[in-house]
Formats: C-alpha cells, structure tokens, sequence
C-alpha cells in the first residue's frame, strides 16, 4: 500500500521519489538513538567529555556533530543509585529528535503522559523496571523550551569494553529513562 500510494503521489507530482528517498535514508541512518546512544557511551568512556555534557549539553552533543531541530535547548540528568529520571511531555510529544530519532507511541499515548507524573513508580514496573525504594524518582517534563536525555547508569561489568561496544547496549528506552541498563555479561565466558 504505502508503495502505491508513493507511486501515485510521484505521478502526479507531489513528491519528488529522490527527496521521499532522502528522508527515510535521513531518519534511518542519520538521525535516532544511535545518536543518542553515541553521546552516552562517550561519555561513559571520557569523564572530560562527561563533565562537558553535563554542564554544556548541546555544546557537547555538538561537538559529536548532532544537531537540528528538536535538538536545541536540551538538558541532560544524569542517573546514579540514588536518583532515576523519567522523561515525558505531558502536553503532547517534545522530544529529543536528533539524538533519539522519532517518538515510540506510547511516549506520545495520554496514558502514559498522565500517568508518569501520578505514578512514575508503577509505569516503570510495567516497562520492567523495579527500582528499590530508597531510590527518588523524578519525573522531568519535556517542553518545546526545553527537552531532556536521561543518562542512563553504566552497566555493570562493562569496564572492559570499548565506546562502540558500549554504544551498542543503550537504548532508546534508557535514554527516557522507562528503563535500566542491564548488568552486561559476556556469553564467551
């Protein structure tokens, strides 16, 4: 269907296939949460370029080459033991594009917009993230002034693995904060 309907829309002119073509290679491999992913394990691997991020985000995030629109204005929160924060935009979808690519549904559902500030605790439980009770969740409202990244945790037992090799374990889930990293073990052993 969705071939049809490009095809006639090529046909009577509307959209230009070269451009329709660009998009989808711009939105699959130059804009997502590999983007977002690269930022954390950098900063994961470079406590110089962590610092920056957390002083300086889109200065920072910058400096990787990751920038446009829905990008600008952006706050980065640091997750630890003691501290997980959640990401939603309570009035519609404000997200970091550039660096987590296009919004998942469920960021966008009304469910989940009411009910990460009412019950963060709970919405967290359905996506499988049991955080202790000592741990404070806070709950950030993204804006059109202002979008957030959540920088998840290190994985455990990663100490041994390089920037690329720790890109590869962030998700974009961890980067809203609706999930934890996972201890990392290798099947080798």
């Amino acid at each position: 269907r969705v071939k049809a309907l490009e095809s006639l829309l090529v046909e009577k002119g509307l959209v230009d296939s070269a451009a329709l073509d660009e998009l989808v290679d711009t939105y699959e491999h130059q804009v997502g949460p590999q983007n977002g992913a690269h930022v954390v394990a950098k900063a994961w691997v470079d406590p110089t370029f962590r610092e920056h991020l957390l002083a300086n985000p889109e200065s920072a995030i910058a400096s990787l080459g990751y920038s446009g629109r829905q990008g600008e204005h952006i706050r980065v929160l640091e997750n630890t033991d003691a501290i997980h924060n959640l990401v939603v935009c309570t009035l519609c979808s404000c997200y970091p594009w550039p660096l987590l690519g296009l919004p998942p549904q469920w960021y966008k559902s009304a469910p989940y917009r009411a009910r990460a500030v009412s019950e963060p605790r709970k919405v967290l439980e359905e996506f499988g993230t049991h955080l202790g009770t000592d741990v404070n969740i806070q709950v950030w409202d993204s804006t059109s002034e202002m979008r957030y990244l959540v920088l998840p945790q290190r994985p455990v037992n990663s100490d041994n693995l390089s920037e690329a090799e720790l890109q590869q374990l962030v998700t974009r889930n961890s980067m809203i904060g609706v999930e934890t990293l996972k201890v990392f073990s290798d099947t080798n052993d």
